[in-house]
């Protein structure tokens, strides 16, 4: 009988450890979105950044045409509701006879690669020199630094123009580029982070304990700078859209015929004033999502930031 009981104190006490991990995790999930929801712009950015996920990811079951596919009979055909359009082509056509809808549509794809590669790429080496530069200080923190105040003493877009043409036109350059003049800000953002963080009780503790310089680094201090990279992550998310639109708007990003929103700029301009449709959806395009991007950084910065939330 005392066995059974045991067998049974021991069945009901495994389940309540993970209970209650799982209770602090949903509270925290709670709390966040508490926070993050009383802003009502962030919310409607994030529906509207989960749409364009969505187009994006199922491109192919949505969009009616492949995004090269050609009508020569339907050059610079206008959208559906104005004078001369057709259903078959919603938004219009292109100057090529090309549906701009489904050009849109595949647009997101790039786009949205675009972000995540750079700030990937971007936050990866900022985060790690960042640590480099505030755990160990000295000469090393001082030669990091002066090379990233010279990074962002010349114009963003100058510059990035400046290490594509020295790479080569293209969308994997012009990411790369991107990454690189995007990077000084996690570069600064991580190590103010850690030096705030690296002279507090837990830091020395666990140093004490007997952990090595990549536990401090990576383990115990790293986790807590994270909200604010988060932050930072999501304007990044929407500077590297821009940038690669403003790349590919200049004949330096993307290649024709690639779908990419600054390229299908790039190629209506000497249409604007006689086809005012292969300019206006691609440029709106670009605002929607960054916009919706900007929105949702707003909420993250509210919801992840203790000074900022409401008592």
């Amino acid at each position: 009988m005392v066995h059974i009981e045991a067998q049974e104190s021991d069945a009901h006490t495994k389940p309540a450890g993970e209970v209650t991990v799982w209770a602090i995790r949903r509270q925290r999930a709670s709390e966040f979105w508490h926070y993050f929801s009383r802003n009502k712009g962030a919310v409607i950015g994030l529906v509207v950044f989960v749409a364009i996920v969505l187009i994006a990811i199922f491109a192919p079951l949505i969009a009616p045409y492949h995004p090269a596919a050609q009508d020569r009979s339907a050059l610079l055909l206008p959208p559906v509701w104005q004078e001369g359009g057709s259903s078959a082509y919603l938004l219009g056509t292109d100057a090529v006879g090309r549906d701009l809808l489904s050009r849109l549509i595949y647009g997101a794809r790039f786009s949205l690669f675009v972000g995540l590669f750079v700030v990937t790429l971007s936050v990866s080496v900022g985060v790690i020199v960042g640590l480099i530069a505030g755990w160990f200080g000295s000469w090393i923190d001082t030669a990091i630094m002066r090379v990233m105040d010279v990074i962002l003493a010349f114009p963003s877009l100058l510059l990035a123009l400046v290490l594509v043409a020295i790479l080569g036109p293209g969308l994997i350059n012009a990411m790369i580029a991107i990454a690189l003049i995007l990077q000084p800000h996690f570069v600064r953002l991580t190590r103010g982070s850690v030096l705030a963080e690296k002279r507090r009780e837990y830091v020395t503790s666990a140093e004490v304990a007997g952990a090595g310089i990549l536990r401090l680094m990576f383990i115990t201090i790293l986790p807590n700078c994270l909200a604010p990279l988060i932050v930072q992550g999501t304007l990044a998310f929407s500077n590297a859209i821009l940038d690669a639109a403003a790349l590919g708007f200049l004949g330096m990003g993307a290649q024709p015929p690639t779908p990419e929103w600054g390229t299908m700029l790039a190629e209506a301009r000497e249409f604007i004033l006689r086809a005012w449709w292969v300019v206006t959806f691609p440029g709106l395009a670009i605002l929607t999502t960054v916009l919706a991007i900007n929105l949702m950084g707003d909420g993250l910065r509210d919801a992840l930031d203790p000074k900022l939330r409401e008592s």
